[in-house]
């Protein structure tokens, strides 16, 4: 495994982050294609020994039961002190006032909740997953940076949002002597490459950390164009993300299969590695659900893309609608 600094700071996290929206209770959630306790704690335990020290959660996913299942995992297969616990708020966690959204009450309610499910004094990695535009940033960056303090959280990142809104919290927190974010959690990949105008320059120039989610385009770049699965079926998210542009990704899908041919490889892991090429993407977040998804994204970081080969990838693309913040 290799390991590499996230963004500015001196954390070291494996080249692959374990994403594990997919595990948690279905009935709580949803997706319910996510993996049960007993089915997610192999997987989790086999990215241990893989070398994989790096795991992004968050308090909206299955209610919280993804938190609870990372946390007691992580407490009996690794030592805390060589692991990256990163976890997110923002969503609805409870209906009523203040159930959600990015105010100084729901973060300090939340994080509290997220350590109390996790069973840790402290998470490494603390995010906001959405933008929240009720609530003035100075208040969400002041609370952040005074979770910070109170050692509840080592750092903070960002998700999913436009360019402008991150560089005003980054400039928000250097005004006033706040904790910086040090991670961008955007949606990137080969179907969808928008991130590429404005943000990806953006964290470059202030050297922040890139964990992208979706890396295979929720498993469209990894298979057939007809073929389908029970999370292609039932994922709501997945269909309005990409439907709308299914003919001219498909274009994309079929230079993916074509090269993986050529090198006797999973599409998965060409997919992967380009991204894995692209700076200054960090530790792209895998989903796991299979223990040959691990493999595929582990194998992944041996293979080097020839100029050629990024070119062909790369050449189908059509602008999209920018997506993911709402």
């Amino acid at each position: 495994m290799e390991y590499v600094k996230l963004g500015n700071t001196g954390l070291d996290v494996s080249r692959l982050c374990i994403g594990c929206m997919s595990f948690g209770v279905a009935e709580r959630w949803v997706h319910p294609w996510v993996l049960d306790e007993e089915h997610s704690r192999p997987i989790i335990k086999k990215a241990l020994e893989l070398g994989i020290n790096f795991f992004d959660t968050a308090n909206v996913y299955a209610d919280g039961t993804s938190e609870e299942i990372v946390g007691r995992a992580l407490k009996e297969y690794a030592n805390r002190d060589e692991v990256v616990i990163a976890t997110k708020v923002h969503f609805r966690m409870h209906q009523g006032p203040n159930g959600a959204g990015l105010s100084r009450k729901a973060i300090m309610s939340e994080i509290d909740n997220s350590l109390r499910r996790l069973g840790t004094d402290y998470v490494d990695l603390y995010q906001i997953h959405r933008w929240d535009y009720q609530t003035p940033i100075e208040e969400t960056m002041e609370a952040l940076h005074d979770v910070v303090k109170a050692g509840k959280a080592r750092y903070i990142g960002a998700s999913a949002m436009y360019a402008w809104q991150f560089l005003k919290a980054l400039h928000t927190a250097e005004k006033n002597g706040w904790t910086r974010f040090v991670s961008m959690q955007d949606h990137y990949n080969l179907l969808y490459r928008e991130e590429e105008r404005e943000m990806l320059p953006l964290c470059k120039e202030e050297k922040i950390g890139v964990i992208p989610y979706s890396p295979l385009a929720k498993g469209r770049l990894t298979r057939n164009w007809q073929e389908t699965t029970h999370r292609s079926e039932t994922d709501q998210v997945q269909k309005a993300q990409y439907d709308a542009h299914a003919e001219a990704d498909r274009l994309v899908v079929e230079r993916v299969a074509a090269i993986a041919e050529q090198r006797g490889v999973p599409r998965a892991q060409v997919a992967l590695a380009w991204l894995l090429h692209k700076e200054p993407v960090t530790s792209p977040i895998i989903g796991v659900t299979k223990m040959s998804h691990l493999e595929d994204g582990v194998a992944a970081l041996s293979i080097r893309l020839t100029p050629e080969e990024m070119a062909l990838l790369e050449e189908p693309y059509v602008p999209h609608p920018v997506i993911g913040f709402q």
